[in-house]
């Protein structure tokens, strides 16, 4: 609801009305909700959200800092438009962290983590087989979200959850599996790893792990430039 003209808010109040804009913002632009390069005008989202303009701008400087908008001096600000570099930077270190959370994953041995995989990998499974990419989406999060929270290492998930809404990772999954035939190579690759965790290899599941990063990043970038060249 729209705030009365002229109502004041406590700086606890301030502070927690820009956090819940910033989430709201960040949630909207990671879905592809607010495409890349939409412009964020701090006057319309004051409308929408029913708040004066101060958490607004106070949320986009935050959603700045996370690498999530742009401030184009006397233009505007927008959605950032990651660079091919800046993607192939954010997927070297999504290799790395997410090889090494497949790694710690598997020393821990048979922990719950591992029996939520099996679940998630039956329910992938079903949704390849059934041809539904938007179902397989949702679980390739909770694949990856599951290793990370698996490897019980608070520093390793925080610089992960940063990473990921840097990369939007949702937007870029869905274009990734657009590739003809990356959603079966993708949930083979997925039972490779899970295959290496319940084994307690954690060099084959790091090795594997980083091989599948890689190889959703090649899919990502050919689709890319299907859709830049229309080819």
């Amino acid at each position: 609801m729209q705030e009365p003209t002229g109502s004041t808010r406590s700086p606890l109040q301030q502070t927690s009305m820009q956090a819940k804009v910033a989430e709201e913002l960040r949630q909207m632009i990671i879905s592809g909700e607010l495409p890349p390069g939409s412009s964020l005008s701090e006057m319309a989202l004051s409308q929408n959200f029913g708040v004066s303009r101060t958490p607004i701008r106070e949320a986009l400087k935050q959603l700045q800092i996370e690498g999530l908008v742009e401030v184009r001096p006397r233009v505007g600000t927008f959605v950032a438009v990651p660079s091919r570099r800046e993607i192939t930077e954010l997927f070297q270190m999504k290799e790395l962290f997410e090889g090494a959370a497949a790694r710690l994953l598997a020393l821990r041995g048979n922990v719950p983590e591992v029996e939520q995989l099996d679940a998630a990998m039956r329910a992938a499974d079903e949704a390849v087989r059934k041809g539904d990419p938007e179902r397989y989406e949702e679980l390739v999060h909770e694949f990856h979200d599951l290793i990370v929270v698996g490897a019980d290492n608070s520093k390793l998930q925080a610089h992960y959850r940063t990473l990921m809404n840097q990369l939007a990772y949702a937007r870029l999954v869905r274009t990734s599996l657009a590739q003809p035939g990356r959603l079966s190579e993708s949930d083979h690759e997925h039972h490779h790893v899970l295959d290496l965790i319940r084994a307690k290899d954690g060099d084959g599941a790091e090795r594997v792990m980083r091989e599948h990063v890689r190889r959703s990043h090649q899919a990502l970038m050919a689709e890319m430039d299907k859709e830049r060249y229309g080819s």
